[in-house]
C-alpha cells in the first residue's frame, strides 16, 4: 500500500528541473502536532506523533473526496 503524501506542499524547482520540498502529508502533520502537543495530558511523543499522521492521513482523504 502507498501512503497518499499530498504531493509537495511548498514545491520548488531544483537546478535540474525536478521538483522538491516537504510533502503536504508531513505539513499537515506538522501543523496538527502544533496543536496536540499543546494537550498536556498528552501521553506520551510516540503517541503524539502517531496522531499528528493519523490527522494528516484523514485531511488528505477529506481532500480527496472533496469535503
Amino acid at each position: 500500500m502507498t501512503i497518499n503524501d499530498g504531493g509537495p506542499a511548498f514545491p520548488f524547482q531544483d537546478g535540474y528541473g525536478r521538483v522538491s520540498g516537504m510533502t503536504l502529508r508531513d505539513w499537515f502533520a506538522g501543523q496538527a502536532l502544533a496543536g496536540l502537543t499543546a494537550d498536556p495530558d498528552m501521553p506520551d511523543a510516540a503517541r503524539c506523533a502517531a496522531l499528528a499522521y493519523a490527522y494528516a492521513d484523514a485531511m488528505l482523504r477529506a481532500r480527496e473526496s472533496g469535503k
